[in-house]
């Protein structure tokens, strides 16, 4: 199980300390020191079954510096999404918590991280 985290995070604290009042065995990411590759994001896409905008803080500066509310929401512009994510890591909704079977789930609440726990 690994942890993609801010450690500036509120959302990010919380979980990292559910994970360990539950004894989870995890390795901590901090996702804007190291940067996940285009690769990995769509790695991580595909274990959320989400899309790239689905995952996007919409409301931060650069987010709005790049007009991303503009942008269409479709396959054709999921790469251009992809590469913001990676250019701009601080867009990445967050925590990110990858599971055990192959899943991954977006821990902002104490029930997704439980969650993402008992997936095996």
């Amino acid at each position: 199980m690994e942890i993609w985290i801010n450690p500036a995070c509120s959302k990010c604290r919380s979980a990292v300390g559910l994970l360990d009042a539950e004894g989870a065995d995890y390795t901590v990411r901090r996702y804007l020191e190291d940067v996940p590759s285009p690769e990995e994001i769509r790695a991580v896409l595909g274990r959320l079954g989400l899309e790239p905008w689905d995952i996007t803080r919409t409301q931060e500066a650069a987010a709005k510096e790049l007009g991303l509310k503009d942008w269409p929401r479709d396959a054709d512009a999921r790469e251009r999404w992809v590469t913001a994510l990676a250019e701009h890591p601080k867009l990445i909704q967050r925590p990110i918590i990858t599971a055990d079977d192959g899943t991954a789930v977006v821990g902002r609440t104490d029930d997704a991280v439980r969650d993402a726990l008992t997936r095996k």
